[in-house]
């Protein structure tokens, strides 16, 4: 199979809600990506915010596309486009790109918790910065990166608490033109902080805890940002 050097592609994403008495049941269906109706139901285009971010890439309905059950997201190169704001910088963009956010929010509740699973196929080139990540609705942190793709060959995990205050796991990210399956658990831990555990082709990478997460909704977001974390330039030519 051929890499798609500035290409995220998702498949079957499911996520189980745990309640306190340890029942499970779907929030959003493996089928979610079958067709548009279906992907209407349960997701939205762009950020929850809006089109920018903290990346050189302007998120566009035109980068997202559905296919087979799975969601794929991609960047083009583009010149002309308005610089983005963000904590106070201007940034330039260079790319339009696709991100879908889920229009469910995620609000661990005491005892309770969330399975978050889905099968991905990430760019690891450098500029390009691919994310399955949870953000939090009524201000930042909470947030966990589930996976993140930074343009260095390799995959992070990170629960931040603070903007100094994160732990994250770096790990390789093998055959990156092949689907892997990430998990990650969140769970209630104490009736305040969370347990988050993160796993990848069903092996167990990390543990992480996020302080004072539970009863704070967050966002679920799938994008392919560009540059920025994962360093300049990005791709020219290719597939992106």
């Amino acid at each position: 199979m051929k890499p798609l050097p500035s290409c995220l592609a998702a498949l079957v994403i499911l996520l189980s809600a745990l309640g306190a008495g340890a029942a499970k049941h779907v929030v959003i269906p493996a089928t979610s990506f079958d067709s548009q109706a279906d992907f209407d139901t349960d997701w939205a285009y762009n950020y929850p915010w809006g089109t920018d971010h903290n990346g050189a890439a302007r998120m566009a309905k035109s980068q997202v596309a559905l296919a087979g059950g799975t969601l794929t997201l991609t960047a083009k190169k583009v010149s002309g486009e308005k610089a983005a704001s963000h904590g106070g910088k201007q940034i330039p963009i260079k790319y339009l790109s696709g991100a879908v956010a889920a229009k469910e929010h995620f609000n661990v509740s005491r005892g309770g918790g969330y399975d978050f699973l889905g099968e991905f196929r990430a760019t690891t080139a450098r500029g390009t910065w691919p994310a399955f990540w949870l953000t939090g609705v009524k201000g930042w942190p909470p947030e966990v990166d589930m996976a993140e793709w930074k343009g260095s060959g390799k995959i992070s995990f990170n629960t931040f608490n603070t903007s100094s205050q994160v732990r994250a796991r770096d790990v390789t990210y093998p055959s990156p033109a092949d689907f892997h399956k990430i998990r990650c658990e969140v769970r209630d831990q104490n009736g305040k902080d969370v347990a988050v555990k993160f796993f990848m082709d069903d092996k167990l990478v990390e543990t992480q805890y996020g302080k004072g997460f539970v009863g704070q909704p967050m966002y679920l977001i799938i994008n392919l940002q560009m540059e920025g974390s994962s360093g300049s330039p990005g791709p020219n030519e290719g597939m992106f």
